[in-house]
């Protein structure tokens, strides 16, 4: 797909009236500069959570075995407890997750196109991602694993939430070429210990429900092979994030579940491509994601001030 370059002036002006976080200084020279310039690719009343099934604990409430306590972990718990409650719904597209699936072509459109031309691949074909290995780090119930793999790609999806997994598995057994997904109750740190590697590491509005964005962008980097892709969607720590995707999508338009997000956990692209610089992977493009509200479908935009996707390269060692 062809690409163009982002707005200098807009980026310029984002770069000059963001607040950042104390979480992170203000960016170097070199991370502006890399935003003035970046390309982006065209294209088209529940019942109380229950304790989720998680990785940090030896044994549950009805005494089913789990993994060992050691692996130092980047997530909250009270995030893993919000989404095990909803984990039966992934698959409802009039659900919870309904945005996701909504924003789903997009969010594969994007990474069609830029994982194909960095690795070399036919956009036009009906398996382009063929001899690539893939893990889609927070893959909940697999709405964005499925696809991965039905492109070709040797697929691993691993969360946190146990119910989450057994939905994903149970959902992936009902065809053939799904079915070959590898999924695990694991997460991007355990993942590292057991020094796993992949073409592409890929994590969707994720970043935002982690205690330690740094370090959980540290593990991304250590699952990517010397200049294999990152990719990382989130939503953006602006004013304009926080009336469209809290106040409208959780309490006007009840698109997902009051408490869903918390704008304080948002990151702006600025320390994104910051925390990602310093885990050694250089983002090469930024795109942002827009609702039209007429055709109830999204579209990639140089617009980042809501919802932005990235693509990044890891740095040969």
């Amino acid at each position: 797909m062809a690409s163009k370059l982002l707005n200098h002036c807009h980026l310029r002006a984002l770069c000059s009236t963001h607040v950042f976080s104390p979480r992170f200084p203000h960016p170097t020279r070199a991370t502006l500069t890399l935003l003035h310039f970046r390309p982006f690719s065209d294209a088209p009343s529940s019942p109380p959570p229950e304790k989720p099934q998680s990785y940090n604990n030896t044994r549950n409430d009805i005494g089913m075995e789990k993994g060992p306590t050691q692996t130092p972990s980047s997530l909250k718990e009270l995030e893993l407890v919000k989404f095990a409650s909803i984990a039966e719904t992934w698959w409802d597209s009039e659900g919870p997750f309904k945005p996701l699936h909504v924003m789903n072509p997009t969010r594969l459109a994007f990474i069609r196109s830029t994982l194909c031309r960095h690795f070399r691949k036919d956009p036009n074909s009906s398996r382009p991602f063929e001899g690539l290995k893939i893990v889609d780090v927070g893959c909940g119930g697999g709405i964005l694993s499925e696809p991965l793999a039905r492109m070709g790609a040797a697929v691993t999806g691993v969360d946190a939430v146990e119910k989450n997994i057994k939905i994903a598995r149970l959902h992936a057994d009902l065809d053939p070429v799904t079915s070959t997904i590898e999924y695990c109750c694991t997460t991007a740190e355990r993942l590292v210990e057991e020094e796993r590697k992949f073409d592409a590491v890929i994590s969707l509005e994720v970043i935002e429900h982690v205690a330690d964005p740094a370090e959980f962008c540290k593990s991304l980097a250590a699952l990517t092979i010397p200049d294999g892709a990152t990719v990382i969607s989130t939503i953006n720590r602006s004013m304009r994030a926080y009336a469209t995707a809290i106040i409208g999508a959780e309490y006007i338009l009840h698109w997902l579940p009051k408490g869903t997000h918390q704008w304080s956990s948002f990151l702006t692209p600025e320390e994104l491509v910051l925390i990602l610089e310093r885990a050694n992977i250089t983002v090469k493009e930024l795109a942002g994601f827009v609702y039209n509200p007429f055709t109830r479908r999204w579209s990639l935009s140089d617009d980042i001030s809501v919802n932005f996707i990235s693509f990044g390269t890891k740095n040969a060692q």
